[in-house]
């Protein structure tokens, strides 16, 4: 017996088509970092694909080039880290379209695609006050100058314009949606014809109508991921598609022992702040060793009882982000946190 995490694919299906609903007639880039959010590219993109999703937001290189190889020449798939000339490489050989904040990693990128004989197409990103990365606004006509040139030259198409906000307050967002559109009438200026602008992540796309635009990235949400501190997944229209759970291998008076513990992801900060689902409802999480952990006893528990540590709430567990909460970190980082040791195992494929 072991412990695995259980991916429901028809619940991501629902998700995504709820998605899709909210933010139309934006499309949606389905966003697959860190293994799909530890969910599993391959099944994850392949399912997505069959729903009509033809963009995906690799975040990497090496991730672009795993959904290229699942799902061959009809995605669009984006990527918005390349720091290597291996990573420049890939993107050119695999067709992947790059977010560009960088005036080097745009040369860089232009003259490999000039030196293969392909064009790049490329998105360029403008800082809007999260300053993750991305042209200053004060740099941008500048920057926006050059690449029309690069693509008159034939090396690079230029087909958007990004950036990521903040999310810290309404009047913060507004003026990155102000900063953006600024950015947008400059690029213009410079001769560029954009086909696809792209502000918002999940919750912005959500709450926020105007900064939608044509394409919207959206990664937890569409794994029924909710903000920290935001709308339950039930607000929102959303399921959590995965369960993680462990067996039950040992019974004692007043609590039992199950096989997962922080060498397999479980946060050992949880213990006694949290409750997990059993068959008779949820117990307290008592403590997480390596390998085991403790949980409140429940009547007739029996070794070979399921306990599930996180998921959609049936057995009254709680979601990944109300794990995340408890310790005061982002909903995202419980899943995953789920070693790839730990089997997954798909329904609805």
């Amino acid at each position: 017996m072991t412990a695995s995490l259980h991916v429901d694919l028809n619940a991501f299906a629902r998700n995504l088509s709820r998605v899709r609903t909210v933010v139309g007639p934006a499309e949606v880039m389905l966003v697959v970092k860190d293994d799909a959010y530890g969910h599993g590219i391959a099944p994850v993109v392949r399912r997505a694909a069959q729903e009509g999703v033809s963009w995906f937001g690799a975040f990497d290189v090496s991730t672009g080039r795993a959904v290229r190889a699942t799902l061959g020449d009809s995605a669009r798939i984006f990527v918005w880290m390349a720091g290597s000339q291996t990573d420049v490489d890939a993107v050119i050989s695999e067709r992947l379209e790059v977010g560009i904040g960088d005036a080097a990693l745009l040369e860089q990128v232009a003259a490999t695609a000039a030196s293969a004989g392909q064009v790049a197409r490329v998105h360029l990103k403008i800082d809007t006050g999260l300053h993750r990365n991305g042209i200053r606004p004060e740099h941008w006509p500048t920057f926006v100058a050059h690449a029309a040139r690069l693509e008159q030259s034939g090396s690079i198409d230029v087909v958007g314009v990004w950036s990521h906000i903040a999310e810290a307050s309404n009047d913060e967002d507004d003026e990155s949606r102000r900063l953006y559109e600024d950015a947008l009438a400059k690029a213009a200026t410079a001769g560029l014809a954009i086909s696809v602008r792209h502000l918002a992540a999940s919750a912005a796309a959500f709450a926020r109508p105007e900064f939608r635009y044509d394409l919207v990235r959206v990664g937890a949400f569409c794994y029924g991921i909710r903000s920290a501190g935001g709308a339950s997944e039930q607000a929102l229209g959303l399921t959590v598609v995965s369960r993680l759970e462990a067996d039950v291998t040992a019974v004692g008076e007043k609590s039992v022992t199950v096989n997962i513990g922080s060498l397999d992801g479980l946060a050992s900060p949880l213990a006694g702040l949290v409750r997990v689902g059993t068959p008779a409802g949820s117990r307290k999480l008592l403590s997480v060793g390596d390998s085991q952990s403790v949980v409140e006893k429940w009547p007739d528990a029996r070794v070979g009882d399921t306990v599930r540590i996180y998921g959609p709430g049936d057995l009254q567990e709680a979601s990944p982000t109300d794990l995340a909460e408890a310790i005061d970190t982002i909903g995202e980082e419980i899943a995953l946190r789920v070693s790839p040791l730990i089997p997954r195992v798909y329904s609805g494929e």
